[in-house]
């Protein structure tokens, strides 16, 4: 029997190495390409051993020529202090990334999926946010490397869907977190947690009551493998998140209350084009892919708050 050959691109990312693992439990062979910039060789140093697992230093920027049978294309820095830190190289990596790992993809008749965002919604005028709903945002501001990085990246994932036939896929990702999170990457939940766990001041920005849906990265995993095991007619866009909608004080509030922490709630001018709220409708997961997120918050962050105990530990 053929083994299924699957690239994972930011392979060695948060997201990306827990769709590793899971992957090689299935028996399939695994190249995981990442260029280091948001991954870390430490997040997937427990597949290196692993004969059905290939680990290669690669920008997507850049062509790829191997052989595959499926293709995950995660690759892209999906945090505002990484991505606009170089929102021009954040830009080329969804686009040129897109194009990129659509050319192999057609080359070597793989299926490919892309994660895409959203942040493709930008600050909705809707709630929750439907796939219909094309989004509303700023093309010109801060947030626009990421957010209109990843519509492109749709726009070309279809474009080659209706012109060359491919086999495609994209599921449109809400926050998430767990294990693995880069410490510094400014998302609400990896920030309040180390925060809290150092004993210093929780930043809360604006007045704390816009809101988010926490999805837990095992759930969003289960959701990615079962978009790519649909039939070829399913091509998405598909929500992927958690509906149950917190606020961030609440978040705050319950970081506080799981690490014992004494720190104190600090407030702080809300960013540019931060979304007030965010809540996917999960309708057509459940439908599509009889998909629904099982971890609730509080368990959820347990395990990252043990996560980022340890490694705070052993900095």
């Amino acid at each position: 029997m053929h083994t299924q050959r699957i690239l994972v691109t930011g392979g060695a990312g948060f997201v990306g190495s827990h769709l590793c693992d899971r992957l090689l439990e299935t028996g399939a062979e695994v190249l995981c390409v990442d260029n280091y910039y948001t991954g870390s060789r430490l997040n997937v140093a427990q597949n290196l051993s692993n004969p059905r697992f290939e680990l290669l230093r690669h920008d997507v920027t850049m062509p790829l020529y191997v052989e595959v049978d499926q293709i995950y294309n995660l690759a892209c820095p999906a945090s505002p202090v990484h991505y606009q830190f170089d929102p021009v190289q954040t830009t080329k990596t969804s686009v040129h990334g897109a194009i990129n790992m659509l050319g192999l993809a057609k080359r070597v008749k793989a299926k490919i999926l892309q994660a895409s965002t959203s942040e493709v919604y930008g600050d909705p005028t809707i709630h929750p946010q439907v796939e219909s709903y094309w989004g509303n945002v700023n093309p010109i501001g801060l947030r626009s490397c990421y957010d209109e990085g990843k519509r492109c990246a749709e726009t070309l994932f279809f474009d080659y869907w209706r012109q060359h036939k491919l086999r495609i896929k994209v599921a449109r990702i809400f926050n998430t977190y767990g294990p693995r999170m880069h410490p510094n990457d400014g998302r609400v939940v990896s920030n309040f947690i180390v925060q809290a766990l150092k004993g210093e001041d929780i930043t809360l920005y604006g007045d704390g009551n816009q809101t988010r849906s926490f999805c837990y990265v095992d759930d969003l995993v289960d959701g990615l493998i079962r978009l790519m095991k649909t039939g070829d007619e399913v091509t998405g866009p598909i929500n992927l998140g958690n509906p149950v909608e917190f606020t961030m004080k609440q978040l705050a509030e319950l970081v506080l209350e799981l690490t014992g922490s004494q720190s104190t709630i600090v407030h702080r001018p809300l960013p540019s084009d931060d979304p007030r709220q965010r809540q996917p409708d999960i309708t057509l997961a459940k439908q599509v892919l009889d998909w629904t997120p099982t971890a609730p918050l509080k368990v959820g962050l347990m395990k990252t708050i043990e996560y980022f105990d340890g490694l705070l530990k052993a900095a």
